[in-house]
């Protein structure tokens, strides 16, 4: 299926003036960056790369959406001509997949003809902007769990598509597992989930709904244990699944407290082997606050799917060096009040000190050196038009999970506090 109209109508109307006036062919540098973090957050976590590519290469106009733009007189028949023959044939440069981004850091430059590349602004933001936000939140719960299992559980709280990229942008970012069927087909991701209230509801006991899903599912099951009374249905789900009962799990009250005595009666009934799992609208701060407790995994919704609290991260595409009417590179910048943007090609690399990093540093117009104690983060993505494969479908998914996990592993250790302060290193341009 097409993509080439999820975009906004200004990207065809400024190709449409630009083949008027003939500028429409100058090679153009475009990237994507924010100029700040949300309050609160020292790192940001790049995701969506691999969906982009992906939705870059369907980024065509077919008949049907030539024939809308026709009979809605959005562009001139010249350019709807243009239009049927377009295809990115450009360069594309970025972050790898989850790797980590602060203000400034161009995570995605892309090359080619005005034309060609002004086009895929709204694509890209729209992808990048969610995913990263998604990401982002959920480095920072995966921080908070201090090395306990998280399972993504949000489908129910974003729209249906928007579902199956969160699913994957927290898997990115280090959950474990997620709800949702269509990631786990589609990204590869494990998927998880056995009862809710309802089930429970539907039986004549809470007994008979126990067994059912015992006889179903077998003993290594998860029962849903605070539909009426916990203790009484902790001692059930044991009387039920046997001292093999794989976990339970807890879905309102006061955590700690719950947590803590379903711990001690799980053991003082010989089921000292059965996990605890907790749900009940967590974000990284109540997850922070259950750290002492004997919580074996964290169930997460509504906070991961909306960024917890930051449902988009703020990411611009803008113009930065382009070809003049007489072939030379000029290098273009806005000077708007707070909008301000720096011209010219970026060069950005992840400056170390004994493989912790310092300084997120760029390079403008012109590449550094190489240097034992810097490491380049821009990546080829597209050449020619063409996507580098290993970064998209299940496998770039997975690829992307293993890169932020080494590319967290150089944040110092202010990085992960979830109190409020700067971005955990500067941003120096040179």
């Amino acid at each position: 299926m097409s993509t080439a109209l999820l975009t906004d109508r200004y990207e065809l109307t400024m190709l449409d003036a630009a083949i008027g006036s003939g500028t429409h062919d100058r090679e153009c540098v475009f990237e994507v960056f924010t100029r700040r973090l949300p309050d609160s957050r020292r790192y940001g976590v790049v995701a969506g790369t691999g969906r982009l590519l992906s939705l870059i290469e369907e980024f065509r106009f077919g008949e049907a959406e030539l024939g809308w733009l026709r009979d809605n007189a959005v562009v001139r028949p010249e350019t709807i001509d243009w239009l049927a023959d377009y295809r990115f044939t450009g360069n594309i440069s970025g972050y790898r997949e989850g790797e980590l981004f602060f203000p400034g850091s161009p995570i995605l430059v892309v090359d080619g003809s005005f034309a060609e590349a002004v086009l895929l602004e709204t694509l890209t933001l729209s992808v990048l902007n969610y995913d990263s936000a998604v990401a982002s939140a959920a480095a920072r719960m995966v921080s908070a769990a201090s090395g306990r299992p998280l399972a993504e559980m949000g489908s129910r709280r974003t729209g249906e598509h928007s579902a199956i990229a969160a699913a994957r942008a927290a898997f990115i970012a280090g959950f474990s597992a997620t709800s949702n069927l269509e990631a786990g087909r589609r990204w590869g991701i494990p998927t998880m989930g056995t009862a809710a209230h309802s089930f429970t509801l539907l039986h004549d006991s809470e007994e008979a709904a126990f067994q059912a899903q015992v006889d179903a599912l077998g003993p290594s099951t998860t029962l849903l244990v605070d539909t009426y009374d916990i203790a009484a249905g902790v001692e059930l789900a044991v009387k039920i699944a046997g001292t093999a009962l794989g976990a339970v799990r807890i879905d309102s009250g006061d955590l700690p407290v719950q947590v803590a005595a379903v711990r001690a009666q799980l053991d003082s009934l010989g089921a000292t082997g059965t996990r605890i799992t907790v749900t009940n609208d967590l974000d990284e701060y109540t997850i922070a606050s259950l750290r002492a407790a004997p919580v074996d995994s964290y169930g997460v919704g509504t906070s991961v799917v909306t960024g917890s609290g930051h449902p988009a991260s703020g990411m611009v595409y803008k113009l930065v060096s382009h070809r003049d009417s007489e072939g030379t590179w000029v290098n273009v910048e806005k000077k708007s009040a707070a909008k301000a943007t720096v011209g010219g090609r970026k060069f950005p690399v992840r400056s170390l000190s004994n493989e912790i990093a310092v300084a997120e540093t760029i390079y403008v117009d012109a590449a550094p050196a190489a240097d034992s104690t810097e490491r380049t983060l821009l990546a080829p993505l597209v050449a020619a038009g063409t996507a580098d494969e290993r970064y998209t479908g299940a496998a770039g998914t997975a690829l992307a999970r293993i890169h932020h996990a080494t590319a967290i592993g150089e944040l110092p250790d202010d990085a992960l506090r979830l109190s409020r302060g700067e971005p955990v290193i500067p941003t120096v341009y040179r």
